[in-house]
């Protein structure tokens, strides 16, 4: 085991920039495919197919931010990175890591009873998220101990 674990999620990741890029590429050939009216009539302008490509780009962008997921864990703590927001925990407030049969990603169980979403460790991503939950284990184990 090492002293620090960086995980992301693998399958997310490809998936999204996969959509990111159909999509991008969707918004693109229907702006163009618009921009045709019958009779050499222009059905949307220049701006109106700029603006289509723009929500495109708008929209994968949003796809892309389910990309930021992110865990860091130390001897020290554990930082999580989801969607939205960051949280740095130290370990003395982790009860425990958790990964549930059926559950789709990790989580943290904490000492308040609030429970952490671990967006990272993505239970499709198979031995990836079961050695990430094992070392997350070790490390909090170690913090106990020292």
């Amino acid at each position: 085991m090492t002293g620090r674990v960086v995980v992301r999620p693998r399958k997310l990741t490809r998936v999204c920039v996969g959509l990111a890029l159909l999509v991008v590429a969707l918004f693109t050939v229907v702006a163009v495919a618009l921009g045709r009216g019958q009779d050499g009539d222009a059905a949307f302008r220049l701006a109106d197919q700029i603006s289509m490509v723009g929500l495109g780009v708008l929209v994968a962008l949003a796809l892309l931010a389910f990309t930021r997921a992110r865990v860091e864990a130390d001897a020290d703590g554990i930082r999580i990175r989801n969607v939205v927001g960051e949280t740095v925990l130290p370990w003395q407030v982790v009860r425990s890591v958790r990964m549930d049969e059926g559950s789709p990603w990790a989580s943290l169980d904490l000492h308040d009873d609030d429970t952490v979403s671990l967006l990272a460790v993505q239970a499709n991503d198979g031995e990836q998220a079961v050695q990430a939950v094992l070392e997350l284990r070790a490390l909090l184990a170690a913090s106990r101990s020292g």
